[in-house]
Parts: C-alpha cells; sequence; structure tokens
C-alpha cells in the first residue's frame, strides 16, 4: 500500500480528515457553501504517495464531473495532473466508496454538457472562469 500524504492546506485536510473519519456521515459539504463534495483519492505523480482531495459533487448518471478550476488560479490545481497520469481513483460519496477510472474530455459537445452540469451544481465555476484566461480541465469518473 502507498504512503498517504494529506493535503498541505489545513482546511482541505480537515475537511478530509472529517469525512473520512465520519465514514462519510460528516464533512460532507463544501466548507460554508452548504454544497455537497465528494473525496478523491488518487495516485500523486512525483510522489508515488495516495492524496485525497475533496471536490464538488456534480453527479451525472452513475458518474462524476471533476473540474479544475482552482478557484480560477492562473494554473492548473495539481490534482489535475495526477489524474492525467494516473487514471484509476477511489471517490467517496458519503456512505459509498467506488473504483473509478478518470477520462479528461476534449470533446467540445460533451465538454460543454459537463460543464453545464458543474454549474449547475456549483454556479462559481463560471465567476472562476471569468477570472482567468486558463481553460479549466474537465473530467469524468466512471465505474470500471
Amino acid at each position: 500500500m502507498a504512503e498517504y500524504i494529506p493535503p498541505a492546506l489545513d482546511w482541505v485536510r480537515d475537511q478530509v480528515e472529517l469525512y473520512e473519519a465520519s465514514g462519510g456521515t460528516e464533512g460532507t459539504t463544501l466548507r460554508d457553501t452548504g454544497l455537497p463534495c465528494i473525496i478523491v483519492t488518487h495516485v500523486g505523480t512525483k510522489s508515488g504517495a495516495l492524496r485525497k482531495i475533496p471536490v464538488m459533487r456534480v453527479k451525472v448518471e452513475n458518474s462524476y464531473v471533476l473540474i479544475g478550476s482552482y478557484g480560477g488560479r492562473p494554473k492548473n490545481p495539481v490534482w489535475v495532473y495526477n489524474l492525467r497520469a494516473n487514471p484509476d481513483v477511489e471517490i467517496r460519496d458519503r456512505t459509498e466508496v467506488f473504483k473509478m477510472r478518470i477520462r479528461e474530455v476534449t470533446n467540445d459537445k460533451e465538454r460543454q454538457n459537463l460543464w453545464d452540469a458543474g454549474a449547475k451544481a456549483f454556479p462559481p465555476y463560471n465567476e472562476y472562469q471569468e477570472k482567468t484566461s486558463r481553460k479549466f480541465p474537465v473530467f469524468i469518473a466512471e465505474q470500471i
């Protein structure tokens, strides 16, 4: 089993720890938004260690949409590169855990549909996109 390296940011680490320690019964909304989130466990590209991140819960049928917005910062969040290199992940959605495979969506129509689903679930994605010229990566996690 690979080593687990907790998130560097205090609030992210606290969110993951609460979510995981409670078995998915607490910490299931992102900070003070009240909006649901999931935990994505993935492998770090450089470290080879397990990493865990909370992301907005955007469910489309039996899949999850992940948007690398990073709050509109000019660079992608590090997890984007990890998912591109290591697409097999585990997703915790409250008390359920699924083995899934990530696929980056580049087809314009599919990407737009998934973006729309993401913006519906978390409207700030549109504001974040306006803050930068970077095109946010859009991924879909599908059951394997």
